[in-house]
């Protein structure tokens, strides 16, 4: 018995730290290999770049606490974003209304789709599958597939400094220091993740399951608007390609950030932070390295299938321990 349980220390944690040895390996040799890694106008252009996902990715963490996916947050920032290059291309709308109005539009998306997962008890996944298609085909309809060039004064928010740091950055660390006080301290956030250990329990219990469900998709639907203004104002232009693919890299990010695809367990910070930080690390790595950039496409599905194995393998060690714990007493 005590072999067995020094086996699942060892593993406990290899769990634990084993993914922030990693890190700091990699920091290591990309520090090595490029001399201006780690300096500052390095550091500040990765969490610049890295900002957009940082804010899906929350999104996508409260959805995840639940116990269910959102596959569809690429989408609706792509959607929710054309809606706003179109009001200040074509109709002049200031930036500010328009920004107000993409995020209004993220709230209305996650809410179609809080709306199917509840009411018409669908699962999540195939949900958010079919809204994913379908929000992208409307934005792709709505700009005829163009691009949207923005106004100067969104473009120079994009660049914008303060204290030397990009604007955006400090906007995001803003939103993670409040999302994670939310589900930390507020009861919401608590039943958040009573949701994700069993909703039959949270029922029992007087937890109004399937509002707080209908909510946090309305959440991940407004973080995911939200990251989608950034990621125009960085790079000037609302295009098609804005958003594709971010949801699975959130994934990822969360995942490997201590997040349970399971549900009920992890944090925002520093979880999700190390998460993004991560995979933006290695891209800016190989970048620096001059490897070919299509590199770091087959680097990130080697990541993402890592961390979800990973994961499962964590859940499995957990059910281990209790049957451990179980058979002691």
């Amino acid at each position: 018995m005590q072999v067995l349980n020094r086996k699942i220390d060892i593993k406990d944690f290899l769990f634990k730290y084993g993914f922030l040895l990693i890190i700091l390996a990699v920091v290591v040799f990309f520090s090595l290999s490029a001399p201006h890694f780690l300096a500052f106008a390095n550091i500040n252009s990765l969490f610049h770049a890295a900002s957009p996902m940082i804010v899906i990715a929350v999104g996508m963490a409260f959805i995840v606490f639940t116990g269910k996916l959102d596959i569809s947050l690429g989408s609706i920032a792509y959607l929710s974003t054309c809606i706003g290059a179109i009001m200040m291309k074509d109709l002049g709308v200031a930036p500010s209304t328009a920004f107000m109005t993409v995020i209004l539009m993220g709230a209305v998306l996650g809410s179609i789709n809080g709306f199917i997962v509840v009411f018409f008890k669908v699962n999540p996944l195939i949900t958010t599958l079919g809204t994913l298609t379908a929000f992208r085909g409307m934005g792709l309809i709505l700009t005829q597939s163009y691009e949207i060039r923005m106004p100067q004064v969104v473009r120079a928010f994009g660049t914008a400094r303060f204290a030397g740091i990009f604007v955006d950055i400090w906007l995001v660390f803003l939103i993670l220091v409040l999302l994670h006080l939310v589900h930390k301290h507020t009861v919401y956030g608590r039943q958040v993740t009573a949701l994700g250990n069993g909703e039959d329990i949270c029922r029992r219990l007087g937890i109004r399951v399937e509002m707080i469900t209908f909510l946090t998709f309305v959440l991940a639907g407004i973080l995911a608007s939200v990251g989608g203004i950034i990621s125009m104002a960085q790079i000037g232009v609302s295009t098609t390609f804005l958003g594709k693919g971010m949801e699975f890299t959130a994934i990822a990010a969360i995942v490997l950030g201590g997040v349970s695809l399971f549900g009920g367990e992890g944090k925002i910070l520093p979880g999700v932070l190390i998460g993004v930080f991560t995979l933006e690390l290695i891209r800016n790595g190989l970048n620096h390295l001059g490897a070919n950039p299509y590199l770091y496409e087959f680097v990130n599905g080697g990541i993402i299938f890592i961390a979800m194995s990973a994961d499962a393998l964590k859940s499995r060690l957990h059910s281990q321990v209790l049957l451990v714990s179980d058979e002691d007493t």
